[in-house]
């Protein structure tokens, strides 16, 4: 089944032109089930392109989803259109006062790995938001930052400053083949990363109740289990489309900013060359298996959830 979207968001064309599954409201009126509701926290400055790439992976399932978008109350992006902000966008502070719940929940990453969290400007309203979701929604899914923001903020592990950026596709070794998060995972599958900061195992092994389902030796920890925040954390991208890394390296490039040719990315590092997506299957599985998690687990009276 689709997920159900504006008619109007630009989301909704690009997707239906891939032959995802999305629907308006008459349709989804017409169909007498309870679609699954998903929040999405988009803390990213491209926000159509974040909200594309997530809902192209959250739309692939057999399941209607109703995805809300979601931005911080205050702060102001620079880079996406008032217009488009104000068509599509709630205010957190709007979605907390209705008291309205959800299946599942998005936190995105944001470019500001740099700064200690408690400096970034929206922090207070972010803690928050991480609070509301052990009363509001069933299942939440922090991404690079919005992950690490999670990890510390329930569990204080620290994200730690690289020398250089990791950037590029890396091979993630498959720990936890009986997790239903990884069902029809291989032992092993390429990711993209990018950022300039990690988390590492042994701040993860001193939280408890913390589980690392996927590593990579380069790079480290990258897909973290909090059952007990019903919780998954990614520090990667999977969601990532086949050429954010390379408009990440032509940004930087053109800027002049020093970046490194991002690795095993292009046919043998050559940024001449189109690169090639090894990583597409495995983030629908990931994005659908958590899906079907939340399908199997959450109460039909969405007044359960959080209780």
């Amino acid at each position: 089944m689709p997920i159900k979207l504006p008619e109007t968001l630009p989301a909704y064309n690009v997707l239906e032109t891939e032959g995802v599954m999305v629907m308006g409201d008459l349709r989804a009126a017409r169909q007498d089930i309870r679609p699954l509701r998903f929040g999405l926290l988009n803390l990213m400055p491209k926000k159509i392109q974040t909200e594309t790439q997530l809902a192209r992976l959250i739309g692939a399932t057999p399941l209607q989803i109703e995805l809300s978008l979601i931005r911080m109350s205050e702060h102001q992006t620079k880079n996406t259109a008032a217009e488009h902000m104000e068509a599509f966008y709630r205010p957190f502070a709007e979605v907390e006062a209705s008291g309205e719940k959800f299946d599942g929940f998005l936190i995105t990453g944001a470019p500001i790995e740099h700064l200690p969290f408690d400096e970034v400007t929206y922090w207070d309203e972010l803690t928050r938001v991480m609070d509301w979701t052990q009363t509001h929604v069933h299942s939440t899914f922090g991404i690079c930052w919005g992950g690490m923001a999670m990890a510390w903020h329930f569990h204080r592990v620290p994200k730690h400053i690289l020398p250089q950026k990791a950037f590029g596709c890396f091979r993630h070794r498959n720990l936890a083949p009986a997790s239903p998060f990884l069902r029809g995972f291989s032992d092993d599958c390429t990711m993209p990363v990018s950022r300039w900061t990690e988390m590492r195992q042994e701040d993860i092994d001193k939280a408890e109740g913390l589980q690392t389902l996927m590593m990579a030796e380069e790079t480290g920890p990258c897909l973290v289990h909090d059952p007990g925040h019903r919780a998954l954390y990614i520090i990667n991208h999977l969601e990532y489309d086949s050429h954010t890394l390379k408009e990440e390296y032509d940004r930087d490039v053109e800027a002049g900013v020093p970046i490194e040719v991002p690795r095993n990315y292009y046919p043998n590092d050559d940024p001449s060359k189109t690169p090639i997506n090894r990583w597409r299957s495995h983030a629908h599985l990931l994005y659908g298996n958590w899906i079907n998690e939340i399908y199997q687990t959450t109460p039909y009276d969405m007044a359960e959830i959080g209780r």
